[in-house]
């Protein structure tokens, strides 16, 4: 986020602990003039909507209190989708795209970007739903059909049903993320009513929680049963896409 004081801001949710690269503890807040401007939710394996709007919807809106700015960039990563062959996540399109129509919500001049999903078929389906979101027009749940309507068997669907599994995200876990988040922003004080000048407090948390960032056990691989019988446009079993690159058996090395 960019406020008229020519300064930035990034605020980050995802997955911490041991999952590639590595980073964004809560403590990385920045470095130098920069300090307090990095804003880092951690996360844990099997993250829903209703904890992901938790953590997202309280955290954006200080960030709009206490920063103002004057345009965002919103990038709308589809690695969080459940089912995504190496995201953590288990959000609902419905979920992921709550967090776009929430920014929205701000009239504040916004870029929407898409980036991340390992799953092609549902990066597909999660970008053609949030531009519907971002121009207010209403989709069916029916795909239509087209050159890759095989990709989407059995079901044909746009939305996506949520994996039954466990969400290691405990409520005094985003209850410690959210409060850290809330005081590192009131500490900054991003948008003065002068010409921001001095560099910006340094920024501490006054507890050492203890990070979960448990080792997953189990795959996140999205392979459904194929559909049965023959469809009136193909053969009713749900293709692979060549950008799908990982093989079932490095599918259940990444979790």
């Amino acid at each position: 986020m960019r406020n008229k004081y020519s300064a930035n801001i990034l605020y980050s949710l995802h997955k911490y602990g041991d999952f590639f690269p590595g980073t964004g503890h809560i403590k990385d807040t920045g470095a130098k003039e920069g300090t307090g401007f990095s804003v880092n939710a951690p996360l844990n394996s099997g993250m829903t909507d209703e904890s992901y709007e938790k953590i997202f919807k309280p955290v954006t809106t200080k960030i709009m209190e206490i920063y103002q700015p004057g345009a965002i960039v919103l990038q709308c990563g589809a690695d969080s989708l459940t089912g995504d062959r190496l995201g953590c996540f288990n959000l609902s399109l419905k979920g992921h795209a709550e967090c776009v129509k929430f920014v929205k919500g701000f009239g504040i001049p916004t870029l929407v970007l898409g980036g991340g999903g390992y799953t092609i078929r549902n990066v597909a389906r999660c970008w053609a739903y949030e531009t519907s979101v971002l121009l207010d027009i209403d989709i069916p749940n029916e795909i239509p059909y087209n050159d890759y309507f095989e990709y989407y068997a059995p079901d044909f669907k746009l939305h996506l049903t949520p994996e039954p599994r466990d969400n290691l995200n405990t409520a005094s876990s985003l209850e410690t993320v959210r409060v850290d988040l809330l005081s590192q922003l009131q500490n900054l004080q991003g948008a003065p009513g002068v010409q921001m000048q001095e560099v910006p407090p340094e920024f501490t948390i006054e507890h050492d929680e203890k990070m979960v960032g448990a080792k997953d056990g189990g795959s996140v691989d999205d392979v459904r049963e194929k559909g049965p019988g023959k469809t009136s446009k193909g053969d009713g079993e749900r293709r692979s896409h060549p950008a799908e690159f990982y093989d079932e058996e490095a599918d259940t090395k990444n979790g």
